[in-house]
């Protein structure tokens, strides 16, 4: 009884939905009091008080303090008299869950009536809160702020299958946070998990090398990063090329495109039905032969008789995508004659040319042993590609797109996913479908290809996922530090949030819509966390927490430099270090 008096700090005043407004003791002897040698601080914005209630007692996080949280029907009360707010304190608090015994569940089953007595959370109260985590299904991230002692634990299943999302600004520790989940996961060494990390900037090769197969588009990579350009979409493979297309044109070419992959299928002896292939079918052909007899049909002259081609000048070549060149048209009625029905599109052509001999796009053109020849078959299918990507020995798989050329990022991040949800939804009743072996997709700098209102596969692939990757065993991990930009569809579907330090407050803004109302005013902590430090609401957490997160061994790329260290190291051979920036610089790749 002596105990329960000593941690006592007021009683409810009004309760208004969630929210309630407690008048803080005037008798307290002391902001800072001292329990069993532990120093305790009264009223801290996010710290926890409780409320007993016989045999259940309820928990609640504090969301203001002070003057502002005076319930409305006083505030006219004290308005005249500023003595009385001087001589009153008040805090308001938001009911988070309840613990019956040695169990806490988050929400409430009861609520508490005005005059209950609010009482300072220990430490003992503490590890009821943050405990009760299945060591099975949960993983340790870093320790909670206010208790170092105490370890920071998630759900494993719900962060994964209700989807997460980790926000916070540049230098806050995102990378960190990304990493450490990451590794966390790993150390676990379940036997079938996998993780595949879309990589825009090659951020964690070093940090989770110990864990994770790397796939990337360096000419010397071990695992070289190909992705089939007849797998992508037919809309996303002609936006590839440059020169407009009229509606009729582009109808033109997909027709062309289907004929060639209706050819491919009886070549690869693919299983599937003729009527159902489309141009988006990801099936074989080769693009050479449909560039060669595009090209041909626009170029070739009509004998007198307007129907039969002349005779060739010079023979063009499918492989080295040569032309052929047939006699010049006539002046007037002097034969040969130009062709009329031909499309006009040899500037787009041209454009389909440059980009099939350009070396940054061999990783879509020349994928290796996906590559059609020019009869449209290929040596390997679509299988050894899942295979590279979700089947490796190592739980993560780092697809490093930091080769990409960047007008394209959007449609070949957007396509990779694409190839990887599609098959996982299809292969539904298969060993290594999502439902038997669930997939999480971690999407570092999401804000680059996923932009607010952009109508582009990699947005309509996400927001498919977000909505019904669930049914279908495929999670995602969201990484950003600009959630404004972010679509809010995609956003509002995480049911984990973890967010670092941010200091802009449209960002700030756009998150408060994303938690519960009762916790926005939390958001205004934001910036003042420390460097690895967030606030974790949502699904994957039985109470919203503030963590501070592990340090990953190695550091991420995108770490900050200590000036302060290395400009005090003598650099030796800058001409020859010059020479090799600028050699990685024209070849695009870091690692030369």
């Amino acid at each position: 009884m002596a105990k329960n008096k000593i941690t006592e700090i007021g009683e409810i005043d009004s309760i208004s939905g969630n929210t309630i407004s407690v008048r803080l003791f005037d008798n307290i002897k002391s902001n800072m009091p001292i329990i069993d040698g532990i120093v305790y601080r009264i009223g801290q914005i996010s710290s926890f008080v409780k409320v007993p209630l016989g045999y259940a007692t309820l928990y609640g996080i504090v969301t203001q303090i002070g003057s502002s949280a005076i319930p409305d029907n006083l505030k006219e009360v004290y308005l005249f008299d500023y003595e009385k707010i001087q001589n009153t304190r008040w805090i308001n608090i938001v009911l988070v869950g309840e613990q019956i015994g040695n169990k806490f569940e988050r929400g409430v089953i009861q609520f508490p009536s005005t005059g209950d007595k609010v009482h300072l959370v220990t430490i003992k109260d503490l590890n009821i809160l943050y405990g009760g985590y299945d060591d099975y299904n949960s993983i340790t991230i870093g320790n909670i702020s206010v208790s170092e002692s105490l370890d920071a634990k998630i759900d494993l299943d719900k962060m994964i299958s209700r989807h997460t999302a980790i926000v916070g600004s540049t230098g806050s520790g995102k990378s960190n946070a990304v990493s450490i989940l990451l590794q966390a996961i790993a150390k676990r060494k379940f036997k079938s998990s996998r993780i595949v990390v879309i990589d825009p900037h090659g951020e964690y090769n070093e940090s989770l090398s110990d864990f994770s197969s790397l796939i990337e588009i360096s000419s010397e990579a071990e695992n070289k990063l190909v992705i089939p350009f007849w797998a992508l979409p037919f809309n996303e493979l002609i936006k590839i090329f440059s020169g407009n297309l009229s509606d009729q044109n582009r109808e033109y070419i997909r027709e062309k495109v289907v004929d060639a992959k209706v050819q491919s299928v009886e070549k690869n002896k693919i299983e599937v039905p003729i009527e159902s292939i489309t141009a988006d079918s990801p099936i074989p052909f080769s693009i050479k032969r449909l560039w060669y007899e595009l090209d041909d049909f626009e170029r070739l002259t009509l004998q007198s008789d307007r129907n039969t081609p002349t005779a060739k000048i010079e023979v063009g070549d499918v492989e080295t995508l040569k032309s052929n060149i047939y006699p010049p048209a006539g002046i007037g009625n002097a034969a040969p004659f130009v062709n009329m029905r031909a499309k006009g599109i040899l500037s787009f052509l041209d454009s389909m040319r440059n980009k099939l001999g350009n070396a940054s796009y061999s990783f879509l053109f020349y994928p290796g042993d996906l590559t059609p020849d020019t009869e449209g078959k290929i040596e390997q299918d679509l299988d050894h590609l899942f295979q590279l990507w979700l089947g490796g020995d190592k739980p993560i798989t780092i697809l490093d797109l930091s080769g990409v050329p960047s007008e394209i990022m959007s449609s070949i991040s957007g396509t990779l996913l694409k190839i990887i949800y599609d098959g996982l939804f299809w292969g539904i009743n298969t060993k290594v479908g999502g439902k038997q072996q669930p997939l999480l997709i971690v999407l570092e700098e999401a804000h680059n290809y996923l932009k607010a209102g952009e109508d582009s596969i990699s947005s309509r692939t996400v927001q498919t996922i977000a909505k019904e990757g669930r049914k279908y065993g495929v999670g995602l991990l969201l990484a950003t530090q600009r959630p404004s930009e972010i679509d809010e569809t995609v956003l509002s579907q995480c049911g984990t949030l973890i967010a670092l330090r941010m200091n802009n407050s449209k960002d700030r803004s756009h998150i408060r819509s994303a938690i519960q109302d009762e916790l926005q005013t939390m958001i205004d902590l934001l910036p003042s966390l420390r460097t690895g430090e967030a606030l974790i609401s949502g699904e994957a957490v039985k109470i919203p927490s503030r963590v501070k997160f592990y340090k990953a061994n190695q550091n991420v790329k995108g770490s900050d430099p200590k000036a302060s260290d290395l400009w005090t190291k003598e650099i030796s051979n800058k001409d020859e270090e010059y020479k090799k920036l600028v050699k990685s610089w024209r070849n695009q790749n870091y690692k030369i």
